[in-house]
């Protein structure tokens, strides 16, 4: 079984060897662009891996590789709109770049290729996978109206976050581990435990996303820092500090995030001030090292090769104590 590092230069290979259209230029050039910015690739990693993971044969899995890659880029393209969000992997996003108009049309393309690859699966698993990849790209949409609601809900749960973010950002993880196990010929036992790992560490990843947007280095993170806090969203970080602050600070952080009139540094700087005295960069690590313990939990209970194994924990490992 592959290395991350060399299962990453096998898949830049075969996404490089794509052509992703041509005319017209102003509806292709976003997504070469795109395609193009090098984000991590975890996702089609994750698909390489769970197929060598039980005897498969990587090469029978690019597609799906690429068609959850695709679909992942379409749902950035989309979300920094919605956001309005200036940076992505350290450069303009699409739609600053073009525009929300060609950046709508681009990412529905995205959306539409992607289907194109995960639809060459091989017979006896085409309806399991796009049945996974289906239900996936419907949660992923669910989750994202979710957080759009939750920008305006001042009475969100730390529950109905989590949901959320299982939504939005987990299920695509476990669907990225779960048709890979399919085409590598797992059972569906097998690849729904699998699909739950994911989830596990998918939540954690997006929690580490959290943290690292109200405390990360900007250069290093390659988005906008603090975005999250001068968009109201009600991260787990907010959430937990809610939760936790005396009745005056959980005043002073409820009326930060309904206010209007103040400048965006100053917003954040107060913000994370008050994570910093509640401890809260503590509580979201133990929270994330919670979900990780789980997703081992899940990982030791599957009858795998117990080295390819390793490289599974060592790339889980990665998504949550990054910088970026």
């Amino acid at each position: 079984m592959g290395s991350y590092e060399d299962l990453l230069t096998f898949f830049e290979h075969k996404l490089e060897k794509q052509t992703f259209g041509y005319q017209p230029d102003e509806l292709y050039a976003p997504i070469r662009y795109t395609i193009n910015l090098q984000g991590k690739r975890i996702r089609p990693i994750l698909t390489l891996m769970a197929c060598e993971l039980f005897g498969g044969d990587k090469e029978e899995a690019v597609s799906q590789a690429l068609a959850i890659e695709l679909f992942h880029n379409f749902t950035l393209i989309h979300d920094d709109i919605m956001d309005n969000a200036p940076i992505r992997r350290g450069q303009e996003t699409v739609f600053k770049k073009w525009g929300a108009n060609i950046a709508i049309l681009s990412g529905d393309t995205l959306f539409a290729m992607a289907y194109q690859y995960a639809q060459q699966a091989r017979a006896e698993i085409l309806s399991q996978t796009l049945s996974v990849f289906s239900k996936t790209a419907i949660e992923v949409c669910e989750g994202q109206q979710y957080d759009l609601n939750y920008e305006k809900d001042n009475q969100v749960s730390v529950d109905e976050y989590i949901e959320m973010i299982r939504l939005k950002t987990a299920v695509l993880f476990g669907a990225s581990l779960k048709i890979g196990a399919l085409v590598g010929g797992a059972t569906k036992k097998e690849a729904d435990e699998l699909y739950d790992f994911g989830i596990n560490i998918g939540l954690g990843f997006q929690l580490k996303d959290d943290l690292l947007d109200a405390f990360g280095d900007e250069e290093v993170f390659g988005k906008m820092t603090g975005r999250d806090i001068i968009t109201n969203k009600k991260t787990f970080l907010y959430l937990k500090a809610i939760e936790v602050a005396d009745s005056e600070t959980r005043k002073e952080l409820t009326e930060l995030y309904n206010e209007t009139n103040i400048h965006d540094d100053a917003k954040t700087t107060r913000v994370t001030d008050i994570f910093t005295r509640l401890k809260i960069n503590t509580a979201v690590n133990k929270k994330i090292d919670a979900y990780f313990d789980s997703g081992m939990k899940i990982l030791k209970g599957i009858d795998i090769n117990e080295e390819n194994k390793q490289i599974l924990i060592d790339i889980a490992r990665r998504m949550i104590d990054r910088d970026k």
